[in-house]
């Protein structure tokens, strides 16, 4: 696919952060856009943002299989099938196991991996049928590459998207269908501020220090918007948005001792921060 002029792209998670910077940055390629997200009032301002580019919106949470599903019937029968689906939208969690609780677990899966699940389930069988071709992208993250301290829930679920990328990358091939798997580091979006992290007293001043810490790392959301057309355009499995990752991925299978070195002082690091029993 060398450009999204005319493409049908649905894109979730469009209500704010990273899948409103695509959904803007898809527009501005002059795409047709389907747009959802579970924030209703984030989602009218995309709208609102890229105008005549949306042929259809809909508030909906992607981990509700009834709902994605009923609106996915509703968009084939009217539109048919899309060119590109975008799964963006996701949630985050972090804590050490004896504090992270189940509703945190949960809640990581159904969003972060049945969600992108129900959208590949019921948009990407009709592209097949179309026999267009078309592309899948699917944003992971870091912490679906590298085992990074307190993101065991959260690994669990971006790790998960990893392997059914992975495969899909392969089995898709023979439809013309490309698949993107993004896998930002950090991201200046809302997110920062919202992510639970179990155990801990976000407003101790180590922690704020520590949250600083990573918003000076950040990239923009419009950053990983371009990382991701680019990654479209060009066909790349892999899209990063940030040269550390890269660094960090290559060298986690290239040096594994020190690697694995890195990764458990980082997290003696990290234990320090958790209150005393």
């Amino acid at each position: 696919m060398k450009d999204l002029r005319g493409k049908k792209c649905l894109i979730t998670g469009a209500g704010s952060g990273i899948g409103r910077a695509t959904a803007l940055a898809s527009a501005a390629e002059g795409a047709e856009l389907f747009l959802t997200d579970i924030n209703e009032v984030g989602l009218a301002e995309t709208v609102a943002m890229a105008g005549s580019a949306v042929t259809a919106s809909k508030a909906l949470d992607v981990s509700d299989y009834d709902a994605v599903t009923a609106w996915a019937t509703e968009i084939d029968g009217a539109h048919g099938a899309m060119d590109v689906v975008m799964n963006v939208a996701g949630i985050s969690a972090w804590g050490t196991v004896e504090n992270l609780e189940h509703r945190h677990w949960k809640s990581m899966v159904d969003v972060n991996l049945m969600g992108p699940i129900h959208i590949i389930e019921n948009f990407v069988p009709p592209m097949v049928r179309a026999g267009r071709g078309g592309h899948l992208v699917n944003v992971s993250s870091a912490a679906g590459l590298l085992a990074l301290p307190w993101h065991a829930a959260y690994s669990a679920s971006k790790f998960g998207l990893r392997g059914v990328s992975e495969v899909l990358r392969f089995d898709l091939k023979r439809h013309g269908i490309g698949v993107s798997l993004v896998v930002p580091g950090g991201v200046k979006t809302p997110l920062v501020g919202t992510v639970q992290i179990a155990g801990v007293d976000r407003d101790d001043p180590r922690i704020r220090k520590l949250v600083h810490r990573f918003e000076k790392r950040a990239v923009s959301p419009e950053r990983v918007a371009e990382c991701i057309v680019r990654g479209i355009k060009k066909n790349r499995y892999l899209v990063y948005t940030s040269n550390d990752i890269r660094f960090g991925y290559w060298w986690a299978r290239k040096f594994a001792p020190p690697y694995e070195f890195v990764m458990q002082k980082a997290n003696d690091q990290f234990s320090k921060l958790l209150p005393r029993v």
